[in-house]
């Protein structure tokens, strides 16, 4: 293998080592409650401990990449990172677990806010780079549903610390090979800017991409969410289950965005693509909008996730691509943290929004005399709707926000 392929891996290994790591403790909380003593609010510490170090730190993280090198932010995320895993592993009380979460969340933000940059440098030609973004936007697309999965598999397997004892392996390959493998870079931002230069957002592709994540990803993590919920509480699947029950999402995602995605792009340009791939999440979420409480798994939601892979596996790339299209190589660090950053925020806006309408929804049909699995399903529905709503407004917002162009300037940075 080449040795920018090799690069092109490690970077991308590292960047869905960390995305997983936000969602591979979820299946394995209540063992985690159960060992360390945790109430029901403080056990939300352990995912949130994490998100919040890792959102807030992103834009810093890319600027700092801009002015000292990526490849000394990378490596120094990637060790903080696998260091903090180890201690998760081995934590012994409920503040300790806690604080090394945080520590974990900084490691992963200075490690991921810039590995896009990295990629656009790393492949400068058009057609290559179009290529390699597909690869890296499967990581921030699967890394979720891939989390899901391996958390349940290693909980019942082995126990819940290996849900970061496993980080371990992957965090010492992956930090010698990109010593090995990353050129090293030297910074070229300047000190005296703001960490956001107001001139990022004067390019219409940065703005119009940015938005779009938002409002995407609102509806998409909260999807998780909600179905995560749906699964073990209206269809009954235990948390093994209900991780491989997730698995059609990520194979979907991954033929999409690693086999077609860039053929796609090439022909039809990245705005079409991405409209059209919104457009099909939408409708693969208004599906879910019509399911019942006696309904199953194989009519009501593999479909649906299906359809929902491959929307956003051909979504994801073309995003990804308009959101670095036109940056300076002075700015792509804080442009890559940036895109990474809307990301956050549009899974805390999406799963506060879901859950609260789900969660109203559910109380006023008890209310009303329904049956708990009936109320449920109801909010769940509630929840779906506004999904979709919030997936076809970004598919209105990429066809007015987004301009049409050819392959070549929808990808160079």
């Amino acid at each position: 293998m080449p040795q920018r392929a090799l690069a092109l891996a490690v970077l991308c290994a590292v960047s869905l080592m960390v995305v997983l790591d936000g969602s591979i403790v979820a299946v394995a909380l209540p063992s985690i409650q159960n060992d360390l003593g945790f109430t029901p609010s403080s056990l939300a510490w352990v995912v949130n401990a994490y998100l919040i170090t890792f959102g807030g730190l992103l834009l810093v993280s890319g600027r700092l990449g801009d002015l000292i090198g990526r490849k000394r932010v990378f490596l120094a995320g990637l060790g903080v990172f696998t260091l903090a895993s180890l201690l998760c592993g081995i934590a012994q009380d409920q503040a300790q677990l806690i604080v090394f979460r945080f520590l974990q969340g900084a490691g992963g933000a200075l490690a991921s806010a810039v590995v896009l940059g990295m990629i656009t440098a790393l492949y400068p030609e058009p057609r290559a780079r179009a290529k390699a973004i597909g690869v890296y936007s499967f990581t921030q697309a699967a890394g979720s549903s891939i989390g899901l999965i391996a958390g349940g598999t290693l909980t019942q397997l082995l126990d819940w610390h290996w849900t970061f004892f496993v980080n371990l392996p992957i965090g010492a390959v992956a930090l010698v090979l990109a010593v090995r493998l990353l050129e090293a870079d030297r910074g070229t931002g300047s000190r005296g800017e703001p960490l956001l230069p107001s001139r990022i957002f004067r390019l219409r592709s940065v703005a119009g991409a940015n938005t779009v994540m938002v409002l995407m990803v609102a509806g998409l993590f909260g999807f998780q969410f909600i179905t995560a919920l749906f699964l073990q509480r209206v269809l009954r699947l235990d948390a093994l289950g209900t991780g491989f029950a997730f698995l059609p999402a990520p194979v979907s995602i991954a033929v999409m965005s690693l086999v077609f995605a860039e053929r796609l792009n090439h022909r039809f340009g990245a705005r079409t693509v991405l409209v059209t791939g919104l457009s099909l999440v939408a409708l693969a979420l208004a599906f879910l909008a019509t399911v019942e409480a006696d309904g199953n798994y194989a009519a009501d939601v593999l479909p649906a996730l299906v359809l929902m892979g491959a929307g956003f596996g051909a979504a994801m790339p073309a995003l990804m691509g308009q959101a670095m299209s036109g940056v300076a190589p002075a700015d792509a660090g804080v442009a890559s943290g940036l895109i990474n950053t809307t990301q956050q925020i549009g899974a805390a806006i999406g799963t506060a929004l879901l859950a609260t309408a789900a969660a109203s929804r559910t109380e006023s049909l008890l209310v009303e005399g329904a049956a708990m699995p009936e109320a449920l399903t109801g909010g769940y529905r509630t929840a779906y709707a506004l999904s979709a709503g919030l997936l076809a407004l970004a598919a209105f917002v990429a066809a007015v926000l987004l301009r049409e162009r050819k392959t070549q300037e929808v990808i160079v940075a």
